[in-house]
């Protein structure tokens, strides 16, 4: 197991076949990598990771544990989510890669929200200081990829304006932001979109 993630995994399959969704998220890749949204870190460990809903069910494909750094994912660096249990802190899976890190986060959000369909959880601690406690944000409190994490995503949405916002700062984890939507695209978009207005409300506190 991975050292960075937190929950018990259990593979049900070694392989994955390839999935229609996969050239849009290596799409959405490449332009968060040439932002420096996700990829590797100074110590070379990778960071920010991306998932899209496996069509008309509740499962996800997700990618794998440390592949922040790859340039393009094949389907055996992703794997496909089909049961978690916040409770007793695991999941299922099918696939040969090591489940994101953050799996745990993305399940919450499809399981709060039917009409979201993409997961982007990537790092910019600029954005994230000037987001904090101005978009939804959890408690500081709460460790990345914990079921008190799930827990807290879940919350969130009974009455925080998440839906609207589609965007939550990690407080307890610098630098992390999620972003969600009824695609990558529009995930994305959202991301770009805070982007510009913490931009914008840096300027005019100068």
């Amino acid at each position: 197991m991975s050292e960075y993630v937190k929950f018990t995994h259990q593979c049900a399959r070694a392989d994955i076949a390839p999935f229609d969704e996969l050239p849009d998220l290596n799409a959405c890749r490449r332009k968060l990598r040439e932002l420096r949204l996700i990829g590797v870190d100074s110590n070379g460990i990778g960071f920010g990771n991306l998932s899209v809903r496996d069509r008309g069910t509740s499962n996800f494909y997700i990618t794998g544990s440390a592949t922040g750094g790859l340039p393009e994912l094949t389907p055996m660096d992703c794997v496909r989510v089909v049961a978690c249990d916040f409770q007793k802190n695991r999941l299922r899976y099918e696939g040969s890669a090591i489940p994101s890190s953050e799996s745990l986060t993305h399940a919450a959000i499809y399981e709060s929200n039917q009409s979201t369909a993409a997961v982007i959880h990537c790092h910019e601690l600029a954005l994230w200081t000037s987001l904090l406690d101005r978009v939804p944000t959890t408690s500081k409190a709460v460790a990345y990829g914990t079921p008190e994490m799930a827990y807290e995503i879940m919350n969130l949405f009974k009455g925080s304006g998440v839906q609207h916002r589609k965007i939550v700062v990690m407080a307890g984890h610098q630098g992390g932001i999620v972003a969600f939507g009824k695609n990558l695209e529009e995930a994305f978009a959202t991301l770009m979109r805070e982007r510009r207005e913490s931009s914008l409300h840096s300027t005019r506190l100068l």
